[in-house]
């Protein structure tokens, strides 16, 4: 095994079609980790043939089954990505675990925390490797800002605000007419779509900066957009260990909302916000009523480590770049887990993690449907 060369990888799903598919190859190709070496890429023969071709994978390794791809490029390659629609990651994480084939699985992870639970059980029996993307811990200033807060730069946490709008189901074209969200997004399950895949990601970022865990919700949510058969709004209070409470907030009717995706974070000796579409900035307001902004040219923590400054300060790092910081991060775990037949990161996450989450949001639906606080269930997967 050769660990100066990079990672063979493969896809299942992420066609150049799909939501992320294609910022998932790019991210990975970024700092020379991975190969993209084969896929079945999309059900339709069409598409799936133009994104191998787009994606540079020779014919023969590309598959219309992805149960045929798991049996033909076992030992052949070192992870698959996941990258099919939510409600179908369960199946094929559950055979790749099977076959023993390392796996990395776009969030969210499943759609109930059951499913989570068994995935979990599965992963332990066959000692696998199993990795959930929630790409926006991998923004510079975001891991920055974890560093503030463990040096104990805003003193005792009291409180926070995270919040992910999004205005896509009620935006329209020039001409008027509204927009087409992918279509199992229009479609909600006992936990619905909009947490899977919003709520998600709030959930991960509250566990990576707080390091506290919640533990009861009460939440109201509700459809404002065009599409009335989905829920596209969530406003949720929460109470967290240590003392700490928050309010979650992120939906898909909030005009003027490309992704409002905005931390703020309130404690003792000082405050802290970020926003995602200024995202090589913290600001913070001290308790002698100072103002300071960190960006990533000043001394820093974190953010200003080789690692995340692939372009001096003045050029922005992005989206893409926070996907390229996480690909980097599970090449080393999935490098440890080959040597050592186990790994341990503070950037990547697991089951645990996607199985706490799934356990909030089904809170949170709780409490909307019974109109008061509901306790989030604080058992370990087993």
């Amino acid at each position: 095994m050769n660990f100066n060369e990079p990672l063979k990888l493969g896809f299942i799903g992420g066609a150049t079609t799909s939501a992320v598919g294609y910022a998932h190859y790019v991210s990975s190709r970024m700092d020379g980790d991975w190969q993209l070496v084969c896929g079945c890429f999309s059900t339709d023969p069409e598409v799936n043939r133009d994104s191998a071709k787009k994606y540079a994978v020779q014919t023969e390794r590309v598959y219309s089954d992805w149960r045929e791809l798991l049996v033909n490029e076992k030992g052949r390659i070192d992870a698959l990505v996941v990258l099919t629609p939510t409600p179908h990651h369960f199946e094929v994480v559950k055979a790749c675990l099977d076959a023993q084939i390392p796996v990395i699985c776009e969030k969210a992870l499943t759609v109930d925390s059951r499913s989570a639970e068994e995935l979990n059980r599965l992963c332990r029996e066959k000692n696998g490797f199993l990795a959930v993307t929630y790409n926006y811990s991998g923004y510079p200033m975001i891991r920055e800002l974890r560093q503030l807060i463990a040096t104990g730069v805003l003193g005792k946490l009291c409180h926070f605000q995270l919040e992910m709008p999004q205005e896509g189901f009620l935006r329209t074209n020039q001409e008027g007419q509204l927009l087409a969200p992918q279509a199992w997004r229009l479609v909600d399950g006992a936990l619905p779509t909009l947490y899977l895949d919003l709520g998600v990601h709030l959930h991960q970022l509250a566990a990576y900066l707080l390091s506290e865990r919640p533990l009861q919700v009460v939440a109201q949510h509700g459809h404002y957009g065009k599409h009335e058969q989905v829920i596209d709004y969530v406003s949720c209070l929460a109470e967290y260990s240590g003392g700490l409470q928050g309010q979650f907030w992120f939906g898909k009717s909030a005009l003027g909302h490309r992704n409002g995706l905005q931390l703020k974070i309130y404690g003792s000796k000082a405050s802290v916000q970020w926003q995602q579409t200024n995202p090589e900035e913290l600001v913070l307001s001290h308790a002698e009523g100072r103002r300071e902004i960190v960006d990533r040219g000043q001394a820093t923590m974190v953010a200003g480590q080789d690692c995340y400054t692939r372009f001096k300060a003045g050029h922005p790092a992005g989206f893409i770049e926070a996907f390229a910081n996480l690909y980097v991060d599970i090449a080393s775990c999935l490098r440890e887990y080959q040597q050592k037949g186990s790994w341990q990161s503070n950037e990547i996450f697991s089951v645990e993690l996607a199985h706490e989450g799934l356990q909030l949001l089904e809170a949170m639906v709780s409490s909307v449907k019974e109109k008061r606080w509901v306790s989030v269930e604080q058992s370990r997967c087993p």
